[in-house]
């Protein structure tokens, strides 16, 4: 149903009253006329809008030879009431319910620059998980007060497994030409492979990547710490080797008795995970570098094209590696996302808080 002229006057007078803000002029015109449809706090500005343009509330579109339907205030009203009720609807199931066409809608919703933003995926957080991770986080930045450079001396470490597959995202994935060139994406491959690999990043270098047997039990996690960890350690400088802090999670391999052990005898109480003095919080992808940058960045590089063979994979992973090390800053950077990470995972109590980052 259409508004009537003098509920028009009416909002305009309003609108102007409370200095053009549209949300208090829907407060205000409900206060004054309770027995009325109360308009979107966005209609004011658009009726304003067109009646300094057009002269009339009435919106037409130029006519280029088409038949076109008119569009009116009420129209972009209903449009951008079911957006607000429901921001996840798409345009098309917003079209079909006012039996318009798609592309009318589309009109509106970029008119008034609304954008349409993925969900991100987190990990899942229960309420238990909370309390740790604002725990740890303050240690963190407790420990960044008391020696700014201390960042440098932590080498966060992790594993992932690299599958012949990998990863593939189809919304991001296009061929343009002229025609459709019904191009495949081949997945569900018969022969099957993948590779497990370890890395750490400790201050501006990437350790590794160094491969592991593809089960990871303890004793095999044990002999990597003894005899493979000290060697790649060799890079580094005497000063951060003293003061190294070394974090990974709570996998079972980590958590077995022997390695703990180890850990405690080799790091003297500079170990952060599970079972150690400084606790690393279960579920926290999003606190170590090792995944809010690290996997994530290196298979995007992996994954430019298909992986023929486990040979390729291995090869392809090693020089993905070498182009991350050689990015300008760019663990700098990590650092840097690091402490805003902390910060923003206190302010939320532990809840989830990547949404907040950017």
């Amino acid at each position: 149903m259409d508004y009537t002229f003098a509920e028009y006057a009416d909002m305009l007078l309003i609108y102007g009253q409370v200095h053009c803000n549209g949300r208090a002029a829907s407060r205000l015109y409900q206060e004054r006329f309770p027995e009325r449809r109360v308009p979107a706090h966005t209609l004011f500005e658009r009726v304003n809008q067109r009646i300094r343009e057009t002269g009339s509330v009435k919106i037409t579109r130029p006519d280029n030879g088409a038949q076109r339907t008119v569009r009116t205030p009420e129209f972009e009203e209903e449009v951008l009431r079911q957006f607000e009720e429901n921001p996840s609807v798409s345009t098309r199931a917003v079209a079909e319910s006012m039996n318009v066409s798609h592309v009318r809608v589309w009109e509106i919703v970029n008119e008034q620059l609304l954008h349409p933003y993925h969900r991100q995926k987190v990990q899942e957080l229960g309420p238990n998980d909370y309390a740790p991770r604002v725990e740890f986080c303050e240690w963190f930045l407790q420990q960044c007060t008391q020696e700014p450079q201390f960042p440098k001396f932590v080498l966060f470490s992790d594993e992932a497994v690299f599958t012949r597959e990998g990863i593939f995202n189809s919304r991001n994935s296009h061929v343009w030409a002229e025609e459709n060139p019904h191009a495949l994406q081949i997945r569900g491959y018969q022969h099957r492979f993948s590779v497990n690999m370890w890395a750490g990043i400790v201050g501006e270098r990437l350790i590794g990547p160094i491969m592991l047997p593809p089960r990871l039990t303890g004793t095999v996690y044990l002999n990597f710490l003894r005899y493979t960890l000290p060697e790649l350690l060799d890079e580094l400088s005497l000063d951060i080797r003293r003061n190294l802090w070394f974090q990974h999670d709570g996998a079972p391999a980590h958590f077995s008795h022997v390695v703990r052990e180890h850990l405690d005898d080799r790091f003297r109480g500079r170990w952060i995970g599970r079972g150690s003095d400084v606790n690393w919080p279960a579920r926290s992808p999003d606190l170590t570098p090792m995944d809010f940058f690290l996997w994530g960045h290196m298979k995007s590089l992996v994954y430019e094209t298909p992986v023929q063979s486990e040979e390729d994979l291995v090869a392809r992973i090693s020089v993905a590696a070498e182009m991350i090390q050689t990015m300008p800053d760019v663990f700098t950077d990590v650092n840097l996302n690091m402490l805003r990470r902390c910060n923003k995972c206190i302010e939320r109590g532990g809840r989830h808080f990547q949404q907040l980052l950017f």
